[in-house]
């Protein structure tokens, strides 16, 4: 009689913030890589997106009590631990026999806290790249002896954390296997698009740049590796043609990074002939150097790029070694509009020497720059990144839950968080307001409806709402009032 495989459930955490959310339902890429190395590993691979479904904890306690885990997994941001914790604990609450393990970038910089913790509801956590070490851990999982020898794993032992070598970081990504039948795919879409199915592609791993308050360069050891241009295409080719999935969103921060490998990419991309759109992020200075080919990007599918400004001056660019200059940032927005794209970028406040005048020459900024959408977020120190060392004196919030780049965390000298909270408010609202009437003017079909409905989304968001009922005002109402006035000539019904 063939022996019953054990189960393991990923469950994503119920945490929610942000406008990110409000644009699409985003697959959980990570989730999948690691349930193709459980499968490999002869075990049955579940995975249950209780954020997507919008699943508060008495639905996921409903789900938990229908189907049976032998592990429940889970991954963790630093907002995101708290609520990652409660999933756990609520997972062995339901089956005190089960085992518990997290990965992600949190615990594996944070695992002494997190085993420190009263009823730690932890019991292992993969740290670092979780592929090899997640199939190593559930093929000797029968023996413990054999299950304690995994590379990358933490776990305590009376009272104290053990912790053993992390593995080499996978140096052929091609080979990494995504197991995408996981996927409820009707449940993924990018609002912006009408009948739209979404899907999450990393070309690329890590960041070789130092900037200070990032856990991106920190969790990658400031490496930096690429797929090859061949398997992303394929990868593309294969979701657009069994899943039908026609947005893409490029997960990893850097795909730009190698000159040659990008525009490879670009080149199969344009020659598979695919009906799609690429949504994606990367650095300033990688589009100013592709000037030359920004029509390739057009061509490919690209139609959203997000760059990071960050800040207002070169001295607090460099302060926090983010490696790019305020002209090379202005000058990538320009190119990213030329070539019929949209631009996105973010603008941070609430650094320790901040003040209203700073706040304001950020904000000039901005309209100067005038990407399609700008962000202004308040600077977040990770427990574990450089920038906490040096502001560690001035956190005024230790709620892991605000730690999410929206909720002031760090106190300026001269300014308190209640200040640094409605500048944030109100570099939203005199950026948007206007921003609507010159988006209904743009002449293009597809951009002008695609910027509308991006605006409006923002403005609906959670987190805007709440933000700007605290000083008494509404982002719907202003929207509605701005939507009301009179547009140019047969604009208003396209």
């Amino acid at each position: 009689m063939e022996k019953t495989k054990r189960k393991i459930l990923f469950v994503t955490p119920p945490y929610h913030c942000g406008v990110v959310e409000v644009a699409g339902t985003w697959p959980p890429l990570g989730l999948l890589y690691l349930g193709a190395q459980a499968e490999k590993a002869g075990w049955t691979a579940e995975v249950y997106d209780a954020m997507s479904l919008q699943h508060d904890f008495k639905r996921i306690e409903k789900h938990l009590r229908k189907t049976e885990y032998d592990v429940i997994a889970t991954t963790s941001i630093t907002p995101t631990y708290p609520d990652s914790a409660l999933l756990l604990a609520l997972g062995k609450k339901v089956r005190p026999e089960c085992t518990t393990l997290i990965g992600g970038v949190h615990p594996t910089f944070s695992f002494r806290t997190i085993f420190a913790e009263p009823d730690c509801p932890v019991d292992y956590i993969i740290g670092g790249e979780g592929e090899h070490a997640m199939y190593q851990f559930l093929a000797d999982f029968e023996d413990i002896e054999k299950r304690h020898k995994t590379a990358n794993l933490m776990w305590a032992e009376d009272g104290k954390p053990k912790v053993n070598p992390l593995r080499p970081f996978c140096q052929d990504l091609d080979s990494l296997p995504v197991a995408w039948h996981l996927l409820d795919w009707d449940l993924y879409k990018y609002y912006v698009i009408e009948d739209s199915r979404l899907g999450a592609v990393s070309t690329s791993r890590g960041c070789n740049h130092d900037c200070t308050f990032c856990s991106q360069q920190k969790f990658w050891e400031k490496t930096w590796r690429g797929r090859s241009a061949k398997s992303v295409v394929d990868e593309l080719e294969y979701l657009n043609k069994t899943y039908k999935t026609n947005v893409f969103l490029f997960t990893d921060e850097f795909p730009t990074k190698e000159r040659d490998r990008w525009e490879e990419l670009l080149d199969r991309v344009i020659a598979s002939d695919l009906d799609i759109y690429i949504l994606m992020e990367t650095r300033v200075e990688d589009i100013v150097r592709d000037e030359d080919i920004m029509g390739k990007y057009r061509k490919a599918g690209v139609i959203h790029i997000y760059v990071g400004a960050e800040a207002t001056d070169q001295d607090t660019l460099d302060m926090i070694k983010k490696d790019v200059t305020i002209a090379e940032s202005r000058r990538a927005i320009e190119l990213i509009a030329e070539y019929g794209m949209i631009s996105e970028t973010s603008f941070v406040l609430g650094f320790p020497d901040e003040t209203e005048e700073s706040i304001e020459k950020t904000f000039k900024l901005a309209q100067e720059f005038n990407p399609d959408f700008a962000h202004f977020l308040a600077i977040t120190p990770w427990p574990y990144a450089e920038f906490y060392k040096e502001v560690k004196d001035d956190i005024e919030v230790h709620d892991l839950r605000m730690y999410n780049l929206i909720e002031p965390i760090v106190k300026p000298k001269n300014m308190t968080l209640r200040q640094i909270d409605l500048a944030i408010i109100q570099c939203y609202g005199k950026f948007y307001m206007p921003k609507m009437l010159e988006f209904m003017k743009q002449s293009d079909p597809f951009r002008r409806n695609y910027l509308v409905k991006s605006a409006k989304l923002i403005m609906k968001s959670s987190f805007l709402i709440k933000k700007f009922a605290r000083v008494g005002m509404n982002p719907k109402t202003m929207m509605e009032k701005v939507m009301g006035r009179k547009a140019p000539a047969g604009m208003k019904h396209k």
